[in-house]
């Protein structure tokens, strides 16, 4: 058995998994607000979790936004409710409840669910591929060489900061035009809600929340209302030609796509495989697969980062 931990900015998620990629216990917390109290979140988790098995627990994988260095497990940034775990490694916050010869690893989110994918899911077996993971921003990871890209401080794999509009929306990374600025539910809704503003005509101006969730304005794109429909296809084409620009690049086996936003099936993935498609076929001389992930559970994807 392996421990995973999801560290997110309003829960703590955390499971037993077993050696197929199964959570076989499952339990959680309110994210705390300071690392002492995260500390002894983390630690009662753990415990509770191991008295749920009779058998050893092998690790214990982190999954936590942010630029983490994977060797050392340490927090090098964590923007947001989290930011006090900077300076902090994930092993030293959960290390007194674990058996001493437990392996403890820890990685970004992004790159985390890829591993989930190589040990588990969608490229297994595969040597280059690229993963999306598609929520309130975009994060992602990239297998080179039958290795998760890292880089040389960390922060390889954030494929949600590769610029597609020079002069774009700024970005809480520091640059302008990044995929996160346009596809992103943050940056769909914040286009939604620049509609309704404008007295633009729209069912938009009928959903409940303000700003419409990603989820209405997909819906309603789908039902036919032309501005939704405008707000995701212009989202759509950015973040198919980012894809295509990283499939010239790194010329994957397969480009796996996960998150929130991939619940729109079909009807975002074909686009986005039409976008891709046209912008590589005549280099790549093949079409590359886009397929959804098959490890849904970032707790999952924590546990694949423990070998």
């Amino acid at each position: 058995m392996t421990l995973g931990f999801d560290l997110g900015g309003t829960t703590i998620k955390a499971g037993l998994v077993d050696a197929n990629g199964h959570i076989v216990a499952f339990s959680k917390e309110t994210t705390p607000t300071t690392v002492a109290a995260f500390r002894s979140a983390l630690e009662s988790l753990a415990r509770g979790l191991m008295t749920q098995t009779q058998e050893s627990i092998s690790g214990a994988g982190f999954a936590c936004k942010g630029l983490i260095d994977a060797e050392s497990t340490l927090v090098i940034a964590n923007p947001g409710p989290t930011v006090f775990l900077e300076g902090h490694t994930l092993a030293s916050l959960v290390a007194d409840a674990l058996p001493s010869d437990c392996h403890i690893a820890g990685d970004n989110d992004g790159r985390a669910a890829l591993a989930g994918e190589v040990k588990w899911g969608a490229a297994k077996g595969c040597k280059d591929a690229l993963m999306f993971t598609l929520g309130t921003g975009v994060g992602g990871g990239v297998l080179a060489g039958g290795r998760i890209i890292r880089g040389a401080g960390g922060i390889g794999g954030h494929l949600g900061h590769v610029t597609v509009d020079p002069w774009g929306a700024y970005c809480i990374c520091g640059s302008r035009g990044c995929v996160e600025t346009i596809f992103s539910a943050r940056a769909i809704e914040s286009a939604a809600d620049e509609m309704i503003h404008r007295s633009v005509d729209t069912i938009l101006r009928g959903s409940p929340a303000r700003p419409p969730t990603c989820e209405y304005v997909f819906a309603a794109a789908q039902q036919g209302d032309a501005v939704a429909r405008h707000i995701v296809d212009h989202a759509t084409v950015a973040l198919g030609a980012a894809m295509a620009g990283l499939a010239h690049a790194l010329d994957p086996e397969i480009i796996i796509v996960g998150g929130q936003i991939a619940e729109a099936g079909e009807y975002l993935f074909e686009k986005l495989r039409m976008e891709i498609n046209w912008r590589t076929r005549k280099f790549l001389r093949r079409e590359v697969p886009l397929v959804p992930a098959q490890v849904k559970d970032a707790i999952a994807g924590a546990a694949a980062l423990v070998s």
